[in-house]
C-alpha cells in the first residue's frame, strides 16, 4: 500500500511540472460586450457563451485558433495595478481575432477575465494552455 502512495504521489508532481511546462506566458486584455458577431464564423452567444477570447496574431494562425480551447491563469500585474489575480484557472473558448494593434496575445470577454483578475487592472499577465 505504501508502495503504491508513493508512486502515486510521484506521478502527481511529474504531471503538475509537465503542466507548468506546457503553459505559454502572455499579455491578457479584456473587451466589454457585444462579444458577437466575432470573426469565427458560426460562433454566436447561444453555442459559445461569455468565456471566450480572441487572439492576435501569435495565436490566430490563419483562423485556425477557431474553436480552440485555452485555459488561462492570471500570474501577475503588466502595469502599477496592485495584486490585479485572482486565484484560478479559466477555460475560454477562441471565436475572435484581436487585429493588430492587438494590446495583448489573448483578448479576453470582460466576464472571462474578470474571473481571473480585477477588472480595474486591465491588462495583467498571464500563463495559457
Amino acid at each position: 500500500m505504501e508502495v503504491k502512495l508513493q508512486v502515486l504521489v510521484a506521478l502527481a508532481m511529474a504531471l503538475s511540472l509537465f503542466s507548468a511546462a506546457s503553459a505559454t506566458a502572455g499579455l491578457a486584455v479584456y473587451y466589454a460586450p457585444q462579444y458577437y458577431p466575432a470573426a469565427c464564423p458560426g460562433f454566436t452567444l447561444k453555442n459559445s457563451g461569455v468565456m471566450v477570447a480572441g487572439v492576435s496574431d501569435a495565436l490566430w494562425n490563419n483562423g485556425r485558433a477557431c474553436g480552440r480551447m485555452l485555459k488561462v491563469r492570471c500570474t501577475g500585474a503588466a502595469n502599477q495595478f496592485p495584486n490585479p489575480c485572482r486565484a484560478g484557472v479559466i477555460t475560454v473558448k477562441v471565436v475572435d481575432y484581436c487585429r493588430q494593434p492587438c494590446n495583448g496575445v489573448i483578448n479576453l470577454s470582460q466576464d472571462a477575465f474578470a474571473k481571473i483578475a480585477n477588472l480595474d487592472a486591465g491588462k495583467v499577465w498571464v500563463d495559457y494552455s
